[in-house]
């Protein structure tokens, strides 16, 4: 029984922390792209983990939300750990995609 709770207590977190950020603006592109940790996955010289697009062939670190909004990086299928796919809107500024609106996708 303890394990049954356990396991819907974590399946509640997981469901939680992958919730899309940002809401849709249909004025603006939405692109599906690769996202995975930019030291990790995509060799992107800024040490340490964080999240990155990569949009065109060019890895982007995303401002606006974070590796771990998005579920725990270093479980199997985390982006420390593999290249996923998301839906995103935002622009490329100063270096950077700066995200309003990022969806992880199964």
């Amino acid at each position: 029984m303890k394990n049954y709770l356990f396991g819907l207590l974590l399946l509640s977190f997981s469901s939680f922390a992958q919730k899309p950020f940002g809401k849709i603006n249909t004025s603006l592109a939405l692109d599906t792209l690769d996202a995975s940790c930019g030291s990790c996955n995509f060799k992107m010289a800024k040490k340490g983990c964080f999240l990155a697009i990569k949009k065109e062939g060019v890895a982007y670190e995303v401002k606006g939300t974070g590796l771990d909004d998005h579920g725990d990086a270093h479980a199997a299928d985390g982006f420390c750990m593999a290249v996923r796919r998301a839906r995103v809107q935002g622009k490329v500024e100063n270096g950077f995609f700066v995200a309003t609106y990022f969806e992880l996708l199964k």
